[in-house]
Order: C-alpha cells, then sequence, then structure tokens
C-alpha cells in the first residue's frame, strides 16, 4: 500500500529537537504512539510504520507533512525495503531508526497449534528489527560521516525464561543477543545500537493480565525516558529502572530457587484464548478459538509475574 503523505508546518518556536529524521515501526501500539508523538513534539520528520492506517494517519495528521505513513508488516522484507527506499528518497538517511513493533502471549509446547505461534512471534519480535535495520545500515555505509541511532525494543522477559511464555522469551532473548552482536559489528561507525528492555507498560500486551503488574509504567513516561536514555548514548535501557533490579534480583537464585518461584505464578492466556492478545498475520485454528475460556488459575499469586 503506498505511503501517505501531508506538507509539513514548521516545529514550534523553542521545541527541543534531539532527532530530525526517525523511522517508527509499531506506532499503532500504546508506546509507539507514546514515541511518536514525542518525536513529532520535538519537531522531528517521522516515518510511521505499523498495521492500523487509521491510527497512523491521525498522528500524522498531529504534524502535517513531517509524516508519512506505511501501513505494513515488519516481517515482510520487500515491504520494509519498499517502505525504506521511499523515505530516504524524500527525508534523506535518518538519525534513529527505532524497532518497535512486537507481540505477546501465552504459549504451550505441548499444544501443536502452539507451534505456528511461536514461529509468528520469532517472525515480528526478532527477524522484524533485523529487517527494519538492514536498509538503512546498508544506506548508512555509504555515508560514513552520518550519525545514527538503531534502537531495538526488547523486554526483561527476554533475561530469563518464564513458564508459559517460551515463545515470547525465547523472541526478546534472541533479539537482546542479536542487538548486543550488532553492537560490536558496528563499533568504531557512527552508528550506535541500543537495546530497550522495558518491564510492564500499560498497553494492549499486557490488558489481559491477571495478576499483579509490579512498576507498571505509563506508555508517555516509557517513551520520553527512552530517548533520553537514547540521547545520552545509554547502550542497555531498562524502564522503569526498579523493575529491572527485581528481575535482576531474582535472576541470581539458584535455578531450582528460580523455577520453582515461577511454576506457582499465574501465566498469560495462551493465544486464541479470553484475553489474550491478537497476533496479526496468524492463521486461525479450529482448535484455538477465540471463544474458549482461558484456564482459571486458582494458585497463589507469587512474588514475580509473568513476562509483559
Amino acid at each position: 500500500m503506498p505511503p501517505s503523505s501531508i506538507a509539513p508546518p514548521a516545529p514550534a518556536a523553542g521545541a527541543r529537537c534531539g532527532y530530525r529524521n526517525a523511522v517508527l515501526t509499531g506506532a499503532c501500539g500504546g508506546l509507539g504512539q507514546a514515541l511518536a508523538r514525542t518525536l513529532l513534539a520535538q519537531g522531528a520528520q517521522v516515518a510511521l510504520l505499523g498495521l492500523d492506517r487509521s491510527v497512523l494517519d491521525a498522528l500524522a495528521a498531529q504534524a502535517p507533512g513531517r509524516c508519512r505513513v506505511y501501513v505494513l508488516d515488519v516481517s515482510d522484507a520487500q515491504a520494509m525495503q519498499r517502505a525504506a527506499q521511499d523515505w530516504l528518497a524524500h527525508a534523506g538517511l535518518p538519525d534513529l531508526v527505532i524497532a518497535n513493533a512486537g507481540v505477546a502471549g501465552g504459549f504451550d509446547t505441548a499444544e501443536a497449534d502452539d507451534l505456528p505461534v511461536m514461529r509468528r512471534m520469532l517472525e515480528i519480535n526478532l527477524l522484524g528489527p533485523a529487517t527494519t535495520f538492514q536498509p538503512f545500515v546498508q544506506a548508512l555505509r555509504h555515508a560514513p560521516g552520518q550519525r545514527c541511532a538503531l534502537v531495538g525494543v526488547a523486554s526483561i522477559a527476554g533475561w530469563r525464561g518464564l513458564p508459559g511464555n517460551g515463545a515470547y522469551c525465547a523472541s526478546k532473548g534472541g533479539l537482546i543477543r542479536y542487538l548486543q552482536s550488532l553492537r560490536a559489528e558496528l563499533r568504531g561507525s557512527r552508528i550506535s545500537v541500543h537495546t530497550v528492555c522495558p518491564g510492564y507498560l500499560r498497553t494492549a500486551l499486557t490488558a489481559g493480565n491477571r495478576f499483579s503488574m509490579p512498576g507498571l509504567m505509563e506508555p508517555q513516561a516509557a517513551a520520553e525516558a527512552l530517548l533520553a536514555a537514547v540521547a545520552r548514548g545509554r547502550a542497555h535501557i531498562v524502564l522503569p529502572r526498579r523493575t529491572g533490579w527485581l528481575a535482576r534480583l531474582l535472576g541470581c537464585l539458584p535455578d531450582a530457587l528460580h523455577d520453582r518461584v515461577l511454576t506457582r505464578q499465574p501465566r498469560k492466556p495462551r493465544v486464541g484464548q479470553a484475553g489474550a492478545t491478537v497476533i496479526p498475520g496468524l492463521a486461525p485454528h479450529p482448535t484455538r478459538d477465540s471463544a474458549r475460556p482461558a484456564a482459571r488459575d486458582t494458585r497463589q499469586e507469587p512474588a514475580q509475574a509473568p513476562a509483559p
């Protein structure tokens, strides 16, 4: 689908503009919309990528002419290439690329119809950022003087596995390792790589959670903290910090004790169950029915809740 664009105004007088040219995937979600609003308020030109044109168009209308909208799936490499080439021709090289698109949901290895869930989650959460970065890194290599920050939004769930969240934890853990590798590859260039690990954010991904979420953070606060940390050059960013401290503390427990604690906690509903998030591009399955209720969990809520 071709991009839509409208003609820009100058940024408001006195507006701070840390970044002039930004590319943002997952712009339709809670964190994505907050990032888009913050960047636009700072006067940046922004390429908005997502799946819901109405949401993207509403964001673009807040800063006429400084946005282009691209309706695409980040796992579609050809669509991403076309969008990147169009944006490069329109706005030039970006100084910020944020791979924010992501999906979440419960997963049960014993269920054969959950295997496509894992495949789709890996396509979006792990391959999506690589697909997003590739055309811009290629272009930046031909412009060695251009600075650019590549930001991948992972999760503290990628630090250690959580029961019932194997697909999500694997995808985010893989993303963390990919970003570490990319950072080392680009060392010495003017391209920086930043890994963001949010805890719980008040978004659609956590709306169905049936447990307390310690350190729950509003998307706008997270967006502002994220951009400020990237501007300061921080390679590893945890939001909020206190959630990261708790996760690190629990991660220091011996495996046997850690696993015993985790098996007692409630789990996210499997994809297709009541209260679960919807994963775009996932074909329906006769035994994975949205009308099927999630299993009721009567166990006592533990100290640590499952992944966001």
